[in-house]
This record gives C-alpha cells, sequence and structure tokens, in this order.
C-alpha cells in the first residue's frame, strides 16, 4: 500500500498538521523524515521495519553504509543520520553544553556527553582555553584503548601551542559506561600534567565520561 492509498485523514503528515507531532507514533515520524517508501515498501512500513529491528537508541549508532542497506535508499541513510545529529546539537543547546566558558566539571560533561557515551571505542580529546577558561578550540588526539603509547605529549601540546592556550581539559569516554578513572587514565594524566607544567600550560581537569555519568580527576584530587 502507498501513503496516498491510505484515507487521508488517517496519513501522517494531515495528522501532523491538524493534531501535532506529539499525537504521531515514532514510525510514523520517522516516516515524514523520509518524506517516501521505497519499491517495495511505503514510508511507514519502511519506518515499522527498522525500528521493529532496531528502534531509535541503536537506529543511531548505525553507520550510514549500514543505514543505506537498510533502507535501500542513501538519502534515507543521510536524513536519518542528519536527523540524529540534530537531536545531539540540540540536547547541547538545551544543557548549555555550547556556552563558551567552562566553570565546572559538569560544564565539561554537558558539552560532550550526547557525541562521547555512545561511542563503541575510547575517544581522548583536548579542550583548550584562554586565561577566562573560554574555549578557543578543541582536539580529538586519539581514538583507542587510552595509554601511554597511545597519547603523546607533543599530540597535546602542540595544538595547545599554535591556539596560544593558557589551560588545558582533557576528557575521554569509557565505552562501557563505567566512569571510574583507570590505573591507565591516572598514568596518562599524570605524564600530561608534567609536560605542561614543563611548558607553561596549566591542566584543569580530566573529565571521564561513561552512562550518563562522570568524574572529574580533579574533584577526586588526583590531578
Amino acid at each position: 500500500m502507498k501513503i496516498k492509498d491510505i484515507p487521508w485523514f488517517n496519513r501522517p503528515g494531515i495528522r501532523l498538521k491538524r493534531k501535532g507531532a506529539s499525537h504521531l507514533n515514532d514510525a510514523e515520524l520517522l516516516a515524514i523524515v523520509f518524506g517516501r517508501g521505497n519499491p517495495e515498501e511505503n514510508a511507514v512500513d519502511l519506518a515499522n521495519r527498522l525500528l521493529g529491528k532496531y528502534n531509535f537508541d541503536k537506529l543511531s549508532n548505525l553507520s550510514f553504509h549500514e543505514l543505506k542497506k537498510e533502507s535501500k535508499d542513501q538519502v534515507k541513510a543521510m536524513k536519518i543520520q542528519a536527523m540524529f545529529e540534530i537531536f545531539r546539537r540540540t540536547s547541547k543547546l538545551q544543557k548549555k553544553g555550547f556556552k563558551q566558558k567552562i566553570k565546572t566539571a559538569e560544564d565539561v560533561f554537558n558539552h560532550y556527553v550526547d557525541e562521547l557515551q555512545d561511542k563503541k571505542k575510547e575517544h581522548f580529546y583536548a579542550l583548550f582555553l584562554d586565561t577566562k577558561n573560554r574555549i578557543i578550540s578543541e582536539e580529538c588526539i586519539s581514538v583507542g584503548t587510552l595509554n601511554s603509547s597511545l597519547i603523546h605529549p607533543r599530540e597535546v601540546f602542540n595544538p595547545a601551542i599554535k591556539a596560544s592556550s593558557n589551560s588545558v581539559i582533557f576528557v575521554h569516554n569509557h565505552p562501557s559506561g563505567d566512569c571510574k578513572p583507570s590505573k591507565e587514565d591516572e598514568e596518562v594524566t599524570k605524564m600530561l600534567c608534567n609536560a605542561g607544567d614543563l611548558l607553561g600550560i596549566n591542566i584543569l581537569d580530566h573529565v571521564i565520561i561513561g552512562n550518563n555519568s562522570y568524574t572529574s580527576l580533579k574533584e577526586e584530587n588526583l590531578i
């Protein structure tokens, strides 16, 4: 059945206009994002199939190529990825994650949580700040299990020097969801703090993000 074959008053777009988006189910909302289906199924059936297999939380973790294969359409794959990226950016704005001045470890958490908490690998970021703790820039230093052989001071402090950074905050995620710092986390932090002291760049904190939670090494007196 095509969307045009559904009685006009039951079509997702008409119901959204008449009653609002909150009256539509998940599949109907996703169908509106799609706009149309494919030669084999209408937009609602396609949305139901995808959500029945993945639901929104798992759907958001699929790669572009996986989404293209599942939806049989690269445009729909792009729409899904764009939709979830809008969700993440909206969440950051609502949590004030985009504010330029970092005052607390919670500010760091809010800035990165939507980006990092569902990553399947560890991502290590350096956040470069000026003398008033305002964000100058940020950089992903490494992807993979955090250890001293993977993180080299020059990879961290070279961009910090180029940015004329006064201080740096480190942040990385634990894919397990447990944000308790490991021995390797502590060793890497100590090594980078020592390098920062030599260069005159202050290390303000190292924030570890887990499953909707975080640990500040500074608050734990590990810095």
